[in-house]
């Protein structure tokens, strides 16, 4: 409610003031109209047309003056015939006049300074007019006796002075802080906005991501299923247990491009499997030695992951199971994966024949290694030997402490 009063009182100021000053400038010659001569004058002979000048005067300034020049000769105007009022009539309301004449200033300025610098100039003026008005009245002249005179009617226009300017400065506040709540609102509202678009373009990033790996990854796979079929066929009457590895290591990249694509799928539709890294990692491991001479024995810890390590640390564990059985004829691995210091840390050896470090031909699969290690702020690494084996090292920031690997 306060600030509803304040919005009318500062959007109809000037109709407020004219019309103030209609209803008091009518006071004043009603109370004089009958007054005493003055120098042979009757009183309302001046003060009617005293009146009429002044609210003409205030009609031109308040909806007229529009610039400076023409509100100063207005508010000469006004001094003037305030001093004729105040010498013509008893005195009474022409504080008010004052009052009401200040409170048009007061409410078109900007800065607090003007409205003191104007305040004390009117306080002096009314003394002033005040002390003319004796002095021509004959009455006896003393600052004393004019100061007590003029006390009350002193202290109203300072208390007006007070009153409004406080209210002046809290409506002033209190918009600006309007203000800044809206400009704040709509900035949120824009970084919404901004954000559900970043999220939808994260959304369709992933989905994109996923697309390629599908057809990267599972392709790769596929391909390599049809390659090592092809060679065992070719193997299986001069060396069956040759074509019995090789249908071995063909079924386990069948069983890992199938789960790939399964993870895939759900990751598309937006759904969980609902599984830890843990157990998918138990998973993948069970996959590849049931049926199978194949022994890994292994050391997980329960860690947790984002969506996208989550998803290259089991792909990196298909891929380096699959190339040991593939390349390196392995038949047992030891893997861990641990948590520890900011970092996660994974390894897979074998007990491949290995090769030279300096013969390693990285193909598709290493690479992609390499290349989505370094994107999600990790760094990954081959060691191996002739007859001993082959080992994947890699190393990616816990979600916890993301930054350098140091």
């Amino acid at each position: 409610m306060k600030k509803f009063s304040m919005e009318l009182l500062f959007k109809y100021s000037r109709l407020i003031v004219f019309t103030l000053l209609v209803f008091v400038g009518t006071a004043v010659v009603v109370n004089n109209w009958s007054g005493s001569d003055f120098a042979g004058i009757r009183a309302w002979y001046v003060v009617l047309p005293a009146t009429l000048v002044l609210l003409t005067e205030n009609a031109v300034k308040l909806w007229g003056a529009k610039k400076l020049e023409g509100k100063i000769v207005c508010y000469v105007i006004d001094i003037v015939t305030l001093l004729v009022l105040t010498m013509f009539t008893d005195g009474n309301l022409i504080s008010t006049l004052y009052i009401i004449i200040l409170s048009d200033f007061y409410l078109t300025q900007q800065k607090l300074t003007s409205n003191i610098a104007m305040g004390a100039s009117c306080l002096g003026l009314f003394l002033v007019t005040f002390a003319v008005s004796n002095s021509f009245q004959g009455k006896e002249l003393n600052i004393t006796s004019l100061v007590s005179s003029a006390f009350n009617d002193l202290l109203l226009i300072t208390l007006h002075f007070f009153i409004l300017n406080f209210a002046i400065e809290i409506y002033n506040k209190n918009r600006e802080i309007t203000k800044t709540v809206e400009e704040l609102n709509a900035s949120n509202e824009k970084l919404q906005i901004a954000n559900r678009e970043l999220q939808e373009v994260a959304v369709l990033e992933e989905r994109q991501r996923i697309a390629k790996d599908i057809h990267d990854t599972a392709g790769h796979s596929i391909t390599t299923v049809i390659m090592q079929t092809e060679a065992a066929k070719l193997v299986i009457d001069s060396d069956p247990q040759e074509a019995k590895r090789k249908l071995a290591a063909a079924n386990l990249q069948a069983k890992h491009a199938l789960e790939e694509l399964r993870e895939s799928v759900h990751l598309l539709s937006g759904m969980g499997e609902g599984k830890t890294l843990k157990d998918s990692f138990l998973e993948i491991i069970h996959d590849s030695t049931d049926g199978t001479d194949i022994a890994i024995r292994y050391e997980i810890d329960d860690i947790s992951p984002c969506d996208a390590k989550r998803r290259f640390l089991l792909n990196t564990l298909k891929e380096g199971i699959s190339n040991g059985l593939r390349h390196g004829g392995a038949t047992a691995f030891w893997f861990e994966c641990k948590e520890e210091g900011g970092k996660i840390e994974f390894l897979l050896s074998d007990n491949g024949t290995g090769l030279e470090i300096s013969a390693l031909k990285e193909g598709f699969g290493l690479n992609g290694m390499h290349t989505r290690a370094e994107s999600l702020g990790g760094e990954v690494w081959f060691e191996t030997e002739p007859d001993e084996g082959f080992e994947i090292h890699l190393v990616l920031p816990s979600d916890g402490n993301p930054g350098d690997l140091k």
